[in-house]
């Protein structure tokens, strides 16, 4: 048997640790749950009384914030006091990939989660089971433990991974009636009552079959192989578009004809302008450097060319639009409609959108966007993350609107990089009107209904058709 938990604190308030734990307050009202972030700014908003002010946008997680905020879910900057005052501590904090040193452009950047496990072997008095949520290399656990096993005071730890699998968009749906929740831990007996303390969490709402416990390794390593084998299609499905386009075939008929094959099946087969997300490159690239850091060439080669093969779907779509554009888009406006990695979310990390603004800049382009729920400072600070030219040119050359149809006005093309559904119920009649002719449209989500558009007197280029 686990010991009952009633105290529960999550380090990080970001796209994960904000959901998951609104979710398990909601659902365990016996238990205290406090998520705690250094950034100010962040914690304020989550505590912002109109709750569709909340950081992190996701459907349905207004109102399970509002549930259960004030009842049994806090959200403080009072690091310290919550690590003091919790028995199972959640680390949730991000993990990007490094933009330095050894394994730069590949390896995770740990100084977080180190930051995570000093701080909490400095406040702790009483023992305390420790779970890693953040999407981690494997091995992470054995620093983790390392750290919080040498500081001499006394407590003893028990170390979980416990990783997410949040799809973006159904974030609160995947929470309530998830496929199956993950949990390893150490094979000793403290290691499974640790174990055992975290599955009675889940067990509140999620069926017993549906919790599946491994060793810690398996569990780390699972999260990173779910993510590679989703990357995985997408890659093999685009990698086909290109085909189609060239030999007349329909991309969306193939994954049709395929995805009936109860072996293949449906999902994850939808071909577009490449995928995003703070996961599936990261979480490939980590896979990457550890099969090189075992001296597994060949292992690593086959992986890495599912992101070889992403980055060349980002950048042949921005050389499509040049291309077609009769090979300059220097001066010419080009309106992004999207921003967003996908539907339903404000996140933007890794975004085809800003790789394909990129691509365009550099021909000197200019580039209006229009999304639904990413403000503008979003979209500059994504652009100048990536240090291609000054923020100033940026600026620029990039204007972002709140009104999708001045994002159209007087364009030369319209490129759609997320799939919002709004962008379907448009007046195309009214946007063709106001552009430059011959008006372009370049669907990076097969997105628009063709026909309808080339019947208005639309040019339109969709990813996977012959054009």
């Amino acid at each position: 048997m686990g010991k009952k938990i009633s105290k529960i604190c999550c380090i990080g308030a970001g796209y994960v640790g904000g959901p998951t734990m609104a979710v398990i307050a909601q659902k365990c009202p016996h238990i205290t749950v406090t998520v705690v972030d250094l950034n100010q700014a962040r914690i304020d908003a989550w505590n912002d009384p109109d709750t569709n002010n909340i950081p992190v946008y996701e459907p349905g997680l207004d109102a399970v914030v509002a549930e259960a905020r004030g009842r049994n879910l806090f959200f403080s900057t009072e690091v310290d006091k919550a690590i003091d005052e919790a028995e199972m501590i959640f680390i949730s904090v991000n993990t990007p990939t490094k933009t330095y040193g050894t394994g730069k452009g590949m390896a995770a950047d740990l100084k977080y989660i180190e930051l995570c496990a000093r701080q909490i072997a400095r406040v702790a008095k009483d023992d305390k089971i420790v779970v890693e949520k953040s999407t981690l290399p494997v091995r992470t656990a054995e620093a983790v433990k390392n750290i919080l096993q040498n500081t001499g005071n006394g407590v003893n730890y028990q170390i979980l991974s416990n990783p997410e699998f949040l799809a973006e968009g159904t974030a609160v749906e995947d929470l309530h009636a998830p496929d199956r929740v993950l949990i390893g831990g150490d094979t000793t007996p403290e290691g499974q009552e640790a174990l055992e303390s975290l599955v009675e969490v889940y067990a509140n709402w999620v069926p017993r079959e549906r919790i599946l416990t491994t060793n810690l390794w398996s569990s780390e390593l699972s999260k990173l192989t779910a993510n590679a084998f989703l990357a995985q299609r997408v890659s093999s499905i685009n990698a086909l578009s290109e085909l189609c386009e060239r030999t007349g075939a329909d991309v969306s008929e193939v994954a049709r004809s395929i995805g009936t094959d109860s072996r293949i099946g449906p999902k994850f087969l939808k071909s577009s302008v490449g995928f995003g997300g703070s996961c599936f490159q990261k979480d490939i690239l980590n896979l990457v450097y550890i099969a090189r850091s075992y001296g597994l060439k060949e292992v690593a080669d086959y992986w890495e060319q599912v992101i070889i093969m992403n980055d060349h779907q980002k950048r042949r779509f921005a050389t499509n639009i040049v291309k077609t554009l009769y090979n300059t888009v220097s001066g010419k406006k080009i309106a992004f409609l999207g921003w967003a990695f996908k539907k339903d979310t404000n996140d933007t990390r890794e975004s085809a959108a800003i790789y394909v603004a990129d691509d365009l800049l550099n021909e000197q382009a200019g580039i209006s966007v229009y999304d639904p729920k990413v403000p503008e400072s979003q979209v500059y600070s994504d652009l100048d993350y990536l240090e291609t030219r000054a923020s100033e040119k940026n600026k620029q050359l990039v204007t972002v609107v709140t009104d999708p149809y001045e994002a159209c006005k007087d364009a030369h093309a319209i490129a759609v990089l997320t799939e919002w559904d709004e962008f379907k119920e448009y007046d195309w009649i009214k946007i063709f009107e106001n552009m430059k002719k011959p008006a372009f449209v370049f669907d990076g989500r097969n997105l628009l209904d063709t026909n309808k558009l080339k019947d208005i007197g639309f040019k339109v280029y969709s990813i996977g058709k012959e054009a």
